[in-house]
Order: structure tokens, then C-alpha cells, then sequence
């Protein structure tokens, strides 16, 4: 009897999927933030200096927050970000907008929302921000460390989703949008592309599906590394996060960040920079 208990116990393990992250640069600065999200329910902020590969540790959230519609400072110095943790009665509705100092998520700028409709926002300059409001947003904490601009500053438009926000983040930081494809209302890819060192480029697949995969949200990211000179194509459909900064391709893979360099012929000298996996929530107090 008890064979066939333990037998039905594995049946109906949840899968174990590794931590996801999703990883964004500064553009005038060596900082990055990075949002590790695993279990579901939980996430957390990670301070990484590119120059001297540390990591620091922000704070911990119990919800979920929405890399896609998140951003930080040119100068690396703030971080916008949408976060819901679905307490609808609470003061802060369910959902909000924040504005906190790296690596940190205590908010000295915090518009609770009280749904998940558009949210976050991006930055247009070191103390300047634009916001993906909508509608509804109530202020409960500002600051005048820095100012909002009520005008949208892009030609681009891609509703106020995650899209509206991520798409146009891309295209700032140096992406090009290739295409777009649509297949039926749930379903959608957009291809981006950056030039890299040696004749190489770094397409990136972002896909929208309501059927997604396992141990993927509806917005995820796929990857392949083209040189047309050589006639080659990698595909590299394990890599959810990838970026380029000067010579170096950034990427993470199953819960883990890697870096490597770009020869004639693909990869080299890649490296292993910080393993994700064995992290768990703490409470940890911002210094402010």
C-alpha cells in the first residue's frame, strides 16, 4: 500500500522549475538590476556591479513584480517597478507603482493601482520619469528627488501592457525591432536584433501566449545568436535573459548568469558569473 502512496505522491509533485530572472542595465553606469522571481510567490532585487561582477542583495517581496514594465536610472542610482500582491482591501489596493534606490524596493515614490492593467513606467533621464499609469492611480508616498513627464517621449506604441512598456525599452537601449507576428488575439512574437562584435548579431524572440509553456509566464523571452558572413545560426532557446555591454554577451540559463566574449566562430572564454538557485526570502530592511 504504501508503494503505491509514495507512487501517487510523485504523480502530483509540482514540477520544480529554476529561479527566473530578468536583468536590466543602466545605460550610463556599471549597475544593473536584477529581479529574481522563484518560488512564484516571491521575488527579489539583486544589485549587480558589471565591472566588479558583486552582487548586493536588495529586499525581498511576497507578490509578483512585472520586469517587463520595470526600469532603472541612467545613472543606476533608481529603479521603477509594478508589483501586485493581490491584498485588493489593503491601502495600497492590490497593485502599485514604485519608484525606489537601487538595489532596494522600499518606495519613496508609491502610487497604489488596485488592478493590473497598464502600471510601472521608464525612464527618461537620471532624475526623470514617464509612467505607464492609465487610470486610478492614488499617491501615497512622493519625493521630490525627481520629476514625472506627463508627455509620452516615443513614437512607438504597443498598448499598456507589458509591451507598451518593455518593447519600448528595448528600442531605447539599443534594440531593433524587426517584426512582428500575430496569430490569433492571444498570441504574438516580436523579433528584436543588436549588432554584436566579429559579424555577428543577437536576435531575441519575445513571445505573448495565454498557452505558454511550462515554467513560463505569458511573456517570455527566446534566443539565437546569427552570422550571416558564416552562414550560421545558433539556437539558444534556454537563454530567457540576454544582453550585450561592450564586448561581452550577458545571458542567464536555467537559473544562472553566464558572460562570454564573441569570436569568429561563435563563444569564447564563457564563464559562469553567479548560480541563483539557493536563495529563500529574508526580510531585510532598506537603509533609508
Amino acid at each position: 500500500m504504501l508503494k503505491y502512496v509514495c507512487l501517487i505522491d510523485n504523480l502530483l509533485q509540482v514540477p520544480k522549475f529554476p529561479p527566473r530572472l530578468h536583468i536590466i542595465f543602466a545605460r550610463k553606469s556599471n549597475k544593473a538590476i536584477i529581479f529574481r522571481r522563484g518560488p512564484s510567490k516571491y521575488v527579489c532585487s539583486i544589485g549587480w556591479d558589471r565591472q566588479t561582477n558583486i552582487f548586493t542583495l536588495g529586499q525581498w517581496l511576497h507578490g509578483r513584480i512585472y520586469e517587463r514594465r520595470s526600469d532603472i536610472s541612467p545613472d543606476g542610482k533608481y529603479i521603477i517597478y509594478f508589483a501586485m500582491n493581490g491584498k485588493w482591501q489593503s491601502e495600497i489596493k492590490g497593485s502599485w507603482t514604485a519608484i525606489s534606490r537601487y538595489p532596494y524596493l522600499k518606495a519613496i515614490h508609491l502610487r497604489a493601482k488596485g488592478d493590473c492593467w497598464n502600471g510601472g513606467g521608464l525612464f527618461i533621464g537620471k532624475n526623470k520619469y514617464w509612467l505607464n499609469s492609465g487610470c486610478g492611480d492614488e499617491i501615497k508616498e512622493d519625493t521630490k528627488e525627481l520629476t514625472r513627464s506627463f508627455e509620452y517621449p516615443w513614437h512607438e506604441g504597443y498598448g499598456g501592457e507589458c509591451p507598451g512598456v518593455y518593447y519600448v525599452r528595448l528600442q531605447r537601449d539599443g534594440w531593433q525591432l524587426t517584426e512582428i507576428e500575430t496569430a490569433g488575439q492571444w498570441r504574438s512574437l516580436a523579433i528584436f536584433e543588436k549588432k554584436l562584435p566579429n559579424g555577428w548579431s543577437l536576435r531575441k524572440y519575445c513571445r505573448e501566449e495565454v498557452n505558454n509553456l511550462p515554467g513560463k509566464g505569458c511573456y517570455y523571452d527566446q534566443h539565437e545568436l546569427i552570422n550571416s558572413q558564416l552562414n550560421k545560426n545558433i539556437h539558444l532557446p534556454d537563454w530567457e535573459w540576454a544582453e550585450i555591454d561592450d564586448t561581452f554577451l550577458y545571458w542567464v540559463s536555467k537559473g544562472k548568469l553566464y558572460s562570454a566574449q564573441l569570436g569568429e566562430t561563435g563563444l569564447i572564454e564563457e564563464k559562469e558569473l553567479k548560480d541563483f538557485h539557493n536563495m529563500s526570502f529574508e526580510p531585510i530592511k532598506a537603509p533609508y
